[in-house]
């Protein structure tokens, strides 16, 4: 059900990020290629790993997990930060989601990772019931604050 991905599935986990873009509203902000992926993943310097959710019967990748490490000072050690965790409308309900969780959560554990961290839009109250269910708890004093496009390149100073 949840494996590691390969670079075969660079396709599916691309489409895959396109309906999740879809779904928070924002498809024209997902401008990630195939090959940015490919690069990121897999290239001689991956950025970021995933793994994904298949269908029991068929093998069809029908979620995703990407994530990266983080560092904690406070705790002096990595931690995981979700990127994006994504299961298809049609297979939610079947454990996928929680599956892919809890691989990552025994990832943190086995390698001594602390944290296990991800942001959810404030709206998308079944994802916030679903981690709350898993006994996961937002970080109300924190704000989450981004740099990009224009932004990013007066503050580098370079525009």
């Amino acid at each position: 059900m949840i494996r590691p991905a390969t670079p075969a599935d660079i396709p599916a986990i691309h489409a895959l990020i396109r309906e999740l873009a879809e779904y928070e509203r924002a498809l024209e902000e997902a401008k990630a290629t195939e090959e940015q992926l490919h690069e990121a993943l897999f290239g001689s310097r991956p950025a970021a790993y995933a793994h994904v959710a298949t269908d029991d019967s068929t093998g069809a990748v029908i979620g995703y997990a990407i994530w990266f490490l983080n560092f904690s000072t406070w705790r002096g050690v990595h931690g995981i930060y979700l990127e994006d965790l994504y299961v298809r409308p049609t297979a939610r309900g079947g454990g996928h989601g929680k599956a892919l969780l809890t691989a990552l959560a025994r990832i943190c554990v086995e390698r001594g990772y602390q944290r296990l961290e991800w942001s959810v839009l404030n709206w998308n109250t079944p994802a916030i019931d679903f981690y709350e269910a898993l006994g996961a708890r937002p970080q109300d004093e924190w704000t989450v604050y981004r740099l990009t496009d224009e932004a990013l390149a007066k503050a580098s100073g370079t525009s």
